[in-house]
């Protein structure tokens, strides 16, 4: 008897919701109420959902929801946004099981119709992504594969605008569809599908970014040409700050995201794997662009760079549509074979496509080891200058110019110039990438405890103490400190 009271209750609230759902879907041209009474009751119910979810009192704010949703949707956009943290809790103390469903239901529901009544605020395909992310986090154990599918629907409509927490839900819930199906191109096509969206994304950021720092860069002239007043300077420098903060903390979440990915992605999909999977996929795709670039895209963050599969995905994609990220891999290989002047030419390449300084840095990078290893230490300390001005907290570029100095010391020993004061120069570059960048500290220590500096004796037959300047000549024409 208890059990068939049960299933009454919950086909009640099933209907509750679907009527619920009918009513708040139909085309709602008033904002607060179709007639007066109904905007004044509408009011005072947003003034009461306002206090109790202030409060913190869910289930007296659910209630004021329920009538406004019904009565009057489009008064505020706050009753969607504010639903999830409401659900939540509504639902984490919620003990009733039937009850509990239905606000489950409710929840979904509300990412279901929010778009209808506040386009501006929230799209379609993000709805999707966030009724799969609760069907995972309330009914994970019978909804995942609706979940899967919802994500699958959003990524594709929202691409480089899905969430984060979307791409990472939607990872984990591809290798639950893996071993369901025990179908590896789930996760394969999953890290396709989530890798090429963080990418664009990281890359608007980085746009906004940049666009930032030139505005904040015209501010700073206006103010020193007295050419903007102090309020006016304050006011918009806070603006543009607070951007460019927002834009670097967009990208160390989907950073994140990224890492978080690709622990759920590797496991399941070694060199040996991909390399069957796309074998295939390749020779029957060969002339689809877009099929080639993820399967190289893939297969570069996987490592896989020497399989002759990547290699021939790669030439088919720089051929038909060269591009940054494909100059920039043809780079990587020519440098690997050791075609020095073949890889600058690549890399040369992916810098003029590269449509951000940020992305240009491990470019102008590695051209500077290319030039390192052609003996070639000048042009090879302008490459990580270029590094260097983008990105001054580059360690490594540091640590590169310290060894150009370091290597030196033979062919600068000329003309009566104190023996290994390159040391000195290529010291100070040593302690700089440690200062500036704490992850290549111990490379900097052991480049630091390789150097030879000059001896005593040359020191004082030219009257140098420690502390005092010295001018390191040759192709260096550094100001260093004696030690």
């Amino acid at each position: 008897m208890v059990k068939n009271m049960k299933k009454v209750s919950l086909l009640i609230s099933v209907l509750l919701i679907s009527i619920t759902a009918l009513q708040a879907q139909k085309t709602v041209t008033f904002k607060y109420g179709a007639n007066p009474e109904d905007s004044i009751k509408c009011i005072e119910n947003l003034n009461g959902f306002r206090t109790y979810y202030t409060q913190k009192d869910y289930q007296k704010a659910y209630e004021y929801w329920q009538d406004l949703v019904n009565a009057c949707p489009r008064s505020w956009s706050a009753l969607f946004s504010y639903s999830q943290n409401m659900f939540d809790n509504l639902i984490k103390d919620e003990e009733d099981s039937v009850r509990k469903e239905r606000l489950i239901d409710s929840l979904l529901w509300s990412y279901q119709v929010r778009h209808i009544h506040f386009p501006e605020n929230f799209s379609e395909g993000s709805g999707f992504g966030f009724q799969g992310y609760n069907l995972m986090r309330y009914r994970r154990r019978t909804d995942y594969a609706k979940a899967y599918d919802l994500f699958v629907k959003s990524i594709d409509m929202e691409k480089e605008k899905s969430q984060p927490t979307i791409l990472d839900y939607y990872m984990r819930t591809a290798e639950i569809m893996l071993k369901m199906n025990k179908d590896t191109t789930y996760i394969i096509e999953a890290y396709e599908r989530a890798s090429e969206p963080i990418d664009l994304a990281i890359e608007n950021a980085y746009k906004q970014y940049e666009k930032q720092l030139a505005e904040l860069a015209v501010l700073d002239s206006l103010r020193e040409a007295n050419r903007i007043s102090a309020v006016d300077y304050e006011k918009k420098f806070k603006l543009a700050s607070e951007d460019t903060a927002r834009q670097m903390k967009l990208v160390d979440n989907y950073q994140k995201t990224m890492t978080n990915i690709e622990l759920i992605f590797m496991p399941y999909a070694p060199c040996s794997v991909l390399e069957k999977v796309y074998a295939v996929k390749l020779a029957e795709n060969k002339s689809n662009i877009t099929v080639v670039g993820k399967i190289v895209r893939t297969m570069s963050k996987a490592g896989c760079v020497d399989s002759p599969v990547f290699m021939e995905g790669l030439s088919l994609y720089h051929e038909q549509n060269p591009a940054a990220f494909s100059a920039f891999l043809l780079g990587n290989s020519s440098l690997k074979a050791k075609e020095y002047d073949k890889a600058i030419g690549y890399y040369q390449q992916a810098i003029s496509l590269y449509e951000t300084n940020e992305s240009k840095v491990m470019a102008y990078f590695l051209m500077a080891s290319c030039y390192q290893l052609k003996n070639e230490y000048s042009r090879a300390r302008s490459a990580a200058q270029e590094a260097l001005r983008i990105n001054p907290n580059f360690g490594r570029a540091y640590i590169l110019i310290g060894q150009l100095y370091a290597y030196s010391a033979s062919q600068c020993n000329t003309d009566g110039a104190l023996p290994y004061a390159t040391s000195w120069a290529a010291a100070d570059k040593f302690h700089r990438a440690m200062a500036v960048d704490s992850s290549v500290a111990s490379d900097a220590r052991a480049a630091l405890a390789g150097l030879t500096y000059p001896s005593e004796g040359d020191k004082n037959m030219r009257a140098l103490k420690a502390g005092d300047s010295y001018r390191v000549g040759c192709w260096i024409q550094e100001n260093t400190t004696v030690r």
